[in-house]
């Protein structure tokens, strides 16, 4: 019997909330599910649904760390994310100012997929189903 069901969801440390949240939110289109403020913290926590799902918490904290990204660093290498059409997906995120590596086919599968980075530059992947 397996004892995981699914990701229940991925979090997110930004180094500019305001900056990250418009990212997610209209450069993406992931919804806002609820933004709460915990002084405590002087942290922002924005929950984030993709496609109806919720599934991407974003943080603030002050003054977090620096994430190696390039080359690639040990821990979660990238976040992926499924497409029904990645020639438009690819369109609309130009078309928005963001700056997409060229499309790759993956040999093991055959499908088509692309890297791109959010404004801390985490990789996000745009996978072809």
């Amino acid at each position: 019997m397996a004892l995981l069901n699914a990701v229940h969801h991925i979090a997110i440390i930004s180094s500019d909330y305001q900056r990250a949240k418009q990212f997610y939110t209209e450069i993406l289109g992931l919804t806002i599910i609820q933004e709460v403020y915990r002084a405590e913290r002087q942290s922002y926590k924005l929950d984030l649904a993709v496609n109806g799902l919720y599934q991407i918490e974003l943080f603030s904290f002050p003054d977090p760390p620096k994430r190696p990204s390039r080359p690639e660093a040990a821990g979660l290498r990238h976040l992926a994310f499924s497409v029904n059409d990645l020639d438009e997906a690819v369109a609309d995120l130009q078309a928005k100012g963001v700056e997409l590596e060229p499309i790759r086919i993956d040999e093991l599968t055959g499908k088509r997929f692309t890297f791109f980075a959010d404004p801390d530059g985490l990789p996000l992947e745009l996978y072809s189903i």
